[in-house]
């Protein structure tokens, strides 16, 4: 069973489950924070029904999408989704512990990707939701495949938990530099939730710690109506892109 999400304000409607694990506010920061531009070409890892790359995809007319997904449900809602918005993808069913052929002989400009946040647990009932949420396959092969999928000089571009802060520069060190990491905190001076992760493959640049995402502007949740902040409004709503390259 399947259901009809709106994202970025209406501008996109994707296909996901009905039940189990559906993409999100992360889904959108994440495409938002890519700096793709038209004609490069972006691979996502693990791009479930592709909100991510659509997203990119709207904000970025003639960027050239890739997916990469092992649930071949998932897959199967991505190409569905890629048809009916229009924005051309191409969705490859597999495992990136096990690298597809085709996407192993092929080089990118940025890979993108929101790893399974959970390594320890009580695992979902639903096997997609449990897939989408825990750490069958480690974050740091994640960033392994990633970097060997990404051109000299791309760029790789993560979104996960604050906490596995410290996994993600590790695995990162000595083969991508110029890092940028963006702090995503739910309201101001509360602790950040998520990071957003940008690297560049082969850079040999300092480590850049930004000034928080800020997502909700009141101190604390009051009423069901939304309280984004006007960066958040500008992101999850407009599809405006996170800027977090170097000046």
């Amino acid at each position: 069973m399947t259901r009809d999400d709106a994202f970025l304000g209406g501008r996109l409607l994707l296909r996901q489950p009905a039940r189990g694990y559906r993409a999100g506010a992360d889904a959108v920061m994440l495409a938002a924070a890519c700096p793709a531009q038209p004609v490069q070409r972006v691979l996502e890892l693990g791009c479930g029904a592709g909100a991510a790359l659509f997203c990119l995809g709207a904000r970025v007319p003639g960027v050239a999408l890739s997916g990469l997904e092992r649930q071949e449900a998932l897959a199967e809602l991505a190409l569905h989704n890629a048809a009916a918005t229009g924005i051309a993808a191409r969705i490859v069913t597999g495992d990136l512990a096990a690298m597809p052929a085709g996407l192993r002989a092929e080089l990118f400009d940025h890979v993108i990707a929101n790893p399974p946040f959970f390594a320890a647990g009580t695992r979902a009932p639903d096997d997609s939701r449990a897939h989408a949420r825990h750490e069958d396959t480690p974050l740091e092969a994640w960033i392994d495949a990633g970097l060997r999928r990404l051109a000299p000089g791309g760029r790789l571009t993560l979104i996960h938990r604050a906490e596995a802060l410290d996994r993600i520069l590790a695995a990162l060190s000595g083969r991508a530099g110029a890092a940028a990491v963006l702090p995503v905190a739910p309201r101001q001076g509360r602790e950040a939730g998520r990071v957003i992760v940008s690297a560049c493959k082969g850079a040999r640049g300092p480590l850049r710690l930004l000034s928080p995402f800020v997502l909700h502007g009141k101190p604390a949740h009051e009423r069901d109506a939304e309280d984004l902040t006007p960066a958040a409004q500008a992101v999850l709503r407009h599809g405006a892109a996170i800027d977090i390259k170097p000046s």
